[in-house]
């Protein structure tokens, strides 16, 4: 009896017991259901994932009205200054496009990891928002309709 790539058998025979199922359906399943368990969802057409709603701390959004209303930041020597994309993380923009913020973890001394990075727009009326949880390892863009 032959097998192909997939290691099914290529008699229909009846026997099912010697057929292989492939991987790939299950571990499909498994990201899918670990990525909404963490709150992602779609992804944009720039490669950056939607964040969820359970993904985005409210100190961020307390910053972003901030930022909104041009209130006192938590860390103004650093807070809305140029952010250089050097990780390739964020869509290709020119030099001046990106401003990072830190986003306050409660009950950490410093800065923490967590931060928002907004691109285009006016400083006070940015075009997107990113955050990032683990200091620009990865990040998730914040629905327009959540900052609005």
């Amino acid at each position: 009896m032959s097998h192909g790539p997939s290691g099914s058998s290529a008699s229909n025979d009846g026997d099912s017991t010697n057929r292989r199922t492939p991987a790939f359906p299950l571990l499909s399943a498994i990201t899918l259901i670990t990525m909404l368990a963490i709150g992602y969802s779609a992804l944009h057409d720039d490669g950056v994932r939607e964040c969820g709603p359970r993904q985005v701390p409210e100190e961020a959004f307390s910053l972003i009205d901030d930022i909104h209303s041009n209130s006192p930041l938590p860390y103004p020597a650093t807070d809305g200054g140029h952010f250089g994309n050097y990780e390739n993380e964020l869509p290709q923009e020119h030099s001046n496009y990106y401003r990072e913020y830190t986003v306050p973890t409660p009950g950490r001394t410093g800065r923490g990891e967590r931060r928002l990075v907004t691109g285009g727009g006016t400083p006070q009326d940015p075009d997107v928002y990113y955050y990032t949880w683990d200091h620009y390892e990865s990040f998730c863009e914040i629905p327009e309709s959540d900052v609005e």
